[in-house]
């Protein structure tokens, strides 16, 4: 979270180009969206197995991130392809990755309707604390199963767009985790990639969703690792602010 954070000021300040970042995890671990409450997550279970938990500095639901591919891209707002606000920069961006999905076999659905509050449903789905138990504008879709979770932090010269990309669902650990397991039909849709796909490779993926940026936003995208300022900077980021209390569970 911290070197996401990082790099998007660094491109907010011109200091490096807009940037498209792919990792996974080290560890099980929970995020929560900067907004959410640390109510939705089973603290104790996650004391006693271990499992990490970061608050993001975007917003949306609350993650469990196994085995999965996790993408950051950072940018500039005040001019350009991005300047013309949230939903269009999200489109846009889904454009990307439904086009990286369709080159993995994959059917794409990309939302482009907003809900209204009279056209919500009236399902489970709307009070899950679960990124992907419900699908928002601009977000992807397989058969109406979520498979890409997307969040934005949105500043007046940039914006960082962070997203889960699950290989699988650990449906029991993710119910015991946010306590769900009296409604276990809530996880029935739930699907990772490689769930739908077992054939899957991780490069494959990451190749398709790196061709598919710089096709859609006619670019060429250069292979790099975090910089020696970067790494810094995150760490002083990270320990101030990603490991403390009072930011992860604030509220």
């Amino acid at each position: 979270m911290a070197l996401d954070e990082t790099i998007a000021s660094l491109v907010r300040k011109e200091d490096m180009p807009p940037a498209l970042r792919l990792y996974g995890w080290y560890t099980p671990s929970v995020s929560i969206g900067c907004f959410q409450k640390i109510s939705d997550v089973d603290i104790s279970y996650c004391t006693e197995k271990n499992i990490p938990i970061v608050r993001r500095p975007t917003g949306g639901r609350a993650i469990f991130h196994t085995q999965e591919i996790t993408y950051s891209f950072s940018v500039k707002t005040k001019s350009g392809l991005f300047s013309k606000g949230l939903l269009d920069s999200y489109k846009k961006i889904s454009t990307a990755l439904g086009l990286a999905l369709s080159k993995l076999g994959f059917i794409p659905e990309l939302k482009v309707l907003r809900e209204t509050a009279r056209s919500l449903p009236s399902d489970h789905s709307s009070k899950s604390p679960l990124c992907f138990q419900s699908i928002s504008y601009g977000e992807v879709s397989v058969n109406n199963n979520k498979i890409i979770g997307s969040a934005q932090k949105r500043w007046p010269d940039g914006l960082l767009q962070q997203g889960s990309i699950p290989l699988i669902i650990d449906k029991d650990e993710t119910s015991r985790i946010f306590k769900i397991l009296s409604d276990n039909s809530i996880m029935e849709s739930s699907k990772g990639l490689t769930d739908i796909f077992p054939e899957l490779q991780i490069d494959s993926i990451k190749n398709a969703i790196r061709i598919s940026f710089e096709e859609t936003f006619d670019v060429r995208l250069i292979l790099s690792s975090p910089s020696h300022e970067e790494s810094s900077l995150a760490e002083e980021l990270e320990t101030r602010k990603y490991l403390s209390h009072e930011w992860n569970f604030k509220r």
